[in-house]
Order: structure tokens, then sequence, then C-alpha cells
């Protein structure tokens, strides 16, 4: 089973509407009212975070090699979605811990809830 985890940051004072950025964001657009992110930094702090994992050569595609679960990594310069693939709950609140860092809530399009608290 797959599941998908999101996360974006607006600026300051803008909020819109959740699933439109979610799909705007997916198809690649920039969008007006959210700020670039450090994808760089973020894709380190994961790697990090996911050392004993098995990477492949984009260091993108993570799979588990004593457990079961693995993920592949989408980002724009304002976005990034992890594909998770049988992943168990804490290795994927793993990941929501490093976007946390850096005030990117979960957007969970599955049941089209941002974890923002508004």
């Amino acid at each position: 089973m797959s599941y998908d985890l999101d996360f974006w940051k607006y600026k300051k004072d803008i909020y819109l509407d959740n699933q439109e950025t979610y799909e705007k964001c997916s198809d690649e657009q920039i969008v007006e009212g959210l700020e670039d992110l450090p994808i760089e930094l973020i894709l380190k702090d994961i790697q990090d975070e996911f050392i004993t994992w098995k990477m492949e050569d984009s260091n993108i595609d993570f799979e588990n090699p004593v457990g079961k679960g693995a993920f592949q990594i989408f980002n724009t310069k304002q976005f990034v979605r992890f594909d998770c693939y049988g992943m168990e709950g804490e290795d994927m609140n793993r990941i929501i811990e490093v976007m946390v860092k850096y005030e990117c809530p979960l957007y969970d399009p599955q049941v089209t809830q941002r974890y923002d608290g508004k």
C-alpha cells in the first residue's frame, strides 16, 4: 500500500486552499504565496535520518534493507512529496519530524487535511 506525505510552507499571513495548492505543486507549478524551501538541506537531513536505508544512485529512492518499506522523494523549490510504500507509521513519523524543523506541516491528500492547526 502506498501513502503520500506532502509538505510546503506558506508565506507569512498567507493561507490558500490546501487541496488546490497540493494539486498545483504536484503538477510542478509555482504557487504564489508559498516560500521557497531549502531543498538541499532537507534532502541532506532525510539522508542522515535514514542513513541505514539503501539509497539508489539518485539519493531520492530509499529502501529499508532489514525491515519493510521504501519511499521516493519528489520536489520542486516550494514542495516536497514523499511517496511511501509499505512503510511503518513510525518511519513515516521520522519524515514528518524532519519537515517540522523547516516549519512545513504535513498535508495528507488521502484525507485532504493539513496538520497545521488552522
